[in-house]
């Protein structure tokens, strides 16, 4: 559960949203248990799942437009509540994770933060594993461009998956 809700927060950044997408993966793992391999790790199992549900939840999302005023000053304060993290240094981590794409941060984080394999990591995101190391790749030059105070490197174009 701890890893689970910990990969659920770095793919929402609110507690709250990432505590939803926790109790929506481990319903739809409950209602799906029979299709659990025994063989296949559980919490490779449950993180797919919770990866799928972020992924239906932005589908669903992206029909929407809210825009709150208070996001930023909110998740300023939430952070600034952690004592023993040094508060410019975890704002400017969170800031440049924040601007990855999701492509290349969830990747990143299962491995790095969860420490899964890359074939771990492939089968959670159901991509090849050739993907997910040049995507974690491109996420390390990003982000350290990002810490190291320079310019904001550009967006990655978007990856189309060509059958």
């Amino acid at each position: 559960m701890p890893r689970l809700r910990r990969y659920a927060r770095s793919l929402v950044f609110d507690t709250g949203a990432a505590d939803d997408l926790v109790q929506t993966a481990l319903e739809r793992a409950l209602q799906r248990w029979r299709q659990c391999d025994p063989q296949r790790e559980l919490l490779v199992w449950l993180l797919a799942i919770a990866h799928n549900a972020f992924l239906d939840g932005l589908r669903r999302d992206a029909r929407f437009t809210v825009v709150d005023p208070q996001d930023a000053s909110d998740r300023q304060d939430a952070l600034a509540a952690d004592p023993g993290v040094d508060m410019p240094l975890r704002l400017d981590l969170v800031a440049a994770l924040g601007r990855l794409s999701p492509e290349q941060r969830e990747p990143l984080l299962l491995v790095t933060l969860e420490q899964l394999s890359y074939a771990e990591c492939a089968e959670v995101l159901g991509i090849p594993i050739g993907t997910v190391m040049s995507r974690i790749s491109r996420a390390r030059v990003a982000l350290r461009a990002a810490l190291d105070g320079r310019a904001r490197p550009p967006q990655a174009t978007v990856l189309r998956r060509v059958v």
